[in-house]
């Protein structure tokens, strides 16, 4: 396997619509306004967050979090510009792009160093070969203040590995159950 640069990035883009919507450049500023950058970087893509968010709360539950049996009252929805995860606490979110990984692709995403720098770490289990959909971000304040997430603006860069052989079977072969998620898609048993 190999790393994929910018071109190969753009190519695949162009030839497979592999996301949507997509930046060619590396943007650091919108209207004028500084914004953690996002678009195109030199070995990877560096994506937004959307305005959709979930927020770990034990408001309306006091259950154990169970990913097999997972209670949604666990999370407040919010539709905003910013989020503000609580003290060592956890939202959800998902990417303005939408993806589409081919066959022989496995993309990986680290966290911005920005946010890390604060103490958030962004988690994006890897994306498998023929996986699509938007992208679920986990974010994780590990600090001891409300930590914000900006919306619209880059919190991952993603790495896209090629692979010189075919898989035996692609994300979409074995029907994985987030194929094809639009939404912050909380875990699925």
């Amino acid at each position: 396997m190999t790393i994929k640069s910018d071109k190969w990035i753009r190519r695949m883009v162009e030839e497979h619509g592999m996301l949507d919507p997509f930046e060619p450049d590396q943007i650091r500023e919108v209207n004028g306004q500084k914004v953690i950058s996002y678009g195109t970087s030199s070995y990877g893509y560096d994506v937004r967050c959307a305005t959709e968010f979930k927020i770990f709360t034990n408001v309306h539950t006091s259950s154990v979090v169970d990913p097999k049996n997972f209670d949604e009252s666990s999370f407040v929805s919010i539709d905003e510009d910013f989020c503000v995860i609580p003290p060592n606490s956890f939202a959800l979110a998902r990417t303005v792009e939408y993806f589409r990984i081919p066959s022989n692709v496995l993309t990986v995403c680290l966290g911005k160093s920005t946010y890390a720098r604060c103490g958030i770490i962004v988690n994006v289990t890897p994306l498998e070969p023929e996986w699509e959909g938007h992208v679920t971000l986990e974010f994780s304040n590990t600090t001891p203040l409300p930590a914000k997430i900006y919306a619209n603006e880059g919190v991952a860069q993603m790495l896209f590995y090629e692979s010189d052989e075919q898989c035996a079977v692609t994300y979409k072969d074995r029907q994985g159950k987030y194929m094809g998620q639009t939404g912050v898609t909380p875990p699925k048993s």
